[in-house]
């Protein structure tokens, strides 16, 4: 018989966010608030936290994602130019499109949502 999947909640503030060791990236640490190791079954939720003057990598990767600004500000690479970000914010990466988030004085912290099959920092299938 399947396991049932049982419900979560958790707090922002309350779960350990590890460094991102991705070449690119600077000031950069992550949390998986929910992911496939709470059997969820087609999206994980991670929390980025981007130091003052940090940055992911500026990527693509062939499926979408997601994102909701939490607090602070920066700005973010789509559709080929930096637009500015701030608390609030919501912003659609379509799949293979590259972008970057870039965080400003007061650092940055967004929450992320992508398919749960993959792992942040995976090589794209195919490259």
């Amino acid at each position: 018989m399947a396991e049932t999947v049982k419900g979560l909640i958790r707090n922002l503030d309350n779960v350990s966010a590890a460094p991102v060791d991705i070449a690119g990236v600077k000031g950069v640490r992550m949390a998986v608030m929910i992911g496939r190791e709470h059997q969820a079954p087609n999206f994980s939720m991670r929390q980025f936290i981007v130091e003052p003057g940090g940055h992911s990598p500026r990527h693509s990767h062939d499926y979408e994602h997601e994102v909701v600004i939490t607090s602070g500000g920066g700005t973010v690479l789509l559709n080929g130019k930096e637009q500015p970000i701030r608390s609030g914010d919501v912003v659609f990466v379509p799949a293979d499109h590259e972008h970057q988030f870039r965080a400003g004085e007061a650092g940055l912290k967004f929450l992320c949502f992508v398919p749960v099959t993959r792992n942040c920092g995976d090589p794209t299938p195919g490259s």
